[in-house]
């Protein structure tokens, strides 16, 4: 294990722990809602899932988590199954992680398979600000074919705590130039 493994996981429980008190004692909400179909939240814990199924009509999952980090804490894709939700599992590192454009692309069609059957998707990762916001704004961008910084900027007006990290925006902008059909720099003849 490396350890960019190690460290992370060391930190998991410390930083989750952190957020709880963070949405308890400040104005960060566990979870905001960014259009009609895609919520923005940290994890879903087990306790949350009738919630969210009856009053939000959550009928998909997107999890940014690596396993370790659900295991004990939230539905597996099995439980989400019984409960009448789809989980889509992208695992991306924590603080460091960048989602592939393959795990872009395949979560943008998760999200939009589920907006033709008017459902709502629950993006999440452990806190609900890189991961899973990087997540969201690749659907932004392809729903409204907005550049990374107006997608980003948009999604931070609803969720202020967003982070979305350096190496995450430039995974962004090569979404943005494939979702727009547009080159790279550089690239090509």
């Amino acid at each position: 294990m490396s350890l960019q493994s190690v460290t992370t996981r060391v930190l998991f429980y410390p930083t989750l722990l952190y957020n709880v008190l963070m949405e308890k004692v400040s104005r960060r909400k566990w979870y905001d809602r960014i259009d009609d179909t895609v919520i923005l939240g940290a994890l879903p814990f087990r306790g949350m899932s009738e919630m969210l199924i009856k009053e939000e009509n959550v009928r998909g999952v997107i999890t940014m988590n690596e396993e370790y980090e659900t295991r004990h804490l939230c539905h597996n894709s099995q439980q989400w199954e019984a409960l009448g939700v789809e989980q889509l599992r992208l695992s991306t590192v924590d603080f460091t992680g960048v989602p592939t454009l393959e795990h872009l692309q395949k979560g943008v069609e998760f999200v939009h398979k589920h907006q033709e059957k008017g459902n709502s998707v629950y993006i999440h990762c452990k806190a609900g600000r890189s991961r899973s916001a990087t997540m969201v704004a690749a659907y932004v961008i392809e729903r409204h074919k907005w550049k990374p910084d107006v997608a980003m900027s948009f999604i931070a007006e609803i969720r202020p705590h967003i982070l979305i990290r350096n190496s995450q925006q430039q995974m962004l902008e090569k979404f943005y130039l494939l979702v727009t059909n547009q080159e790279a720099p550089g690239y090509g003849g």
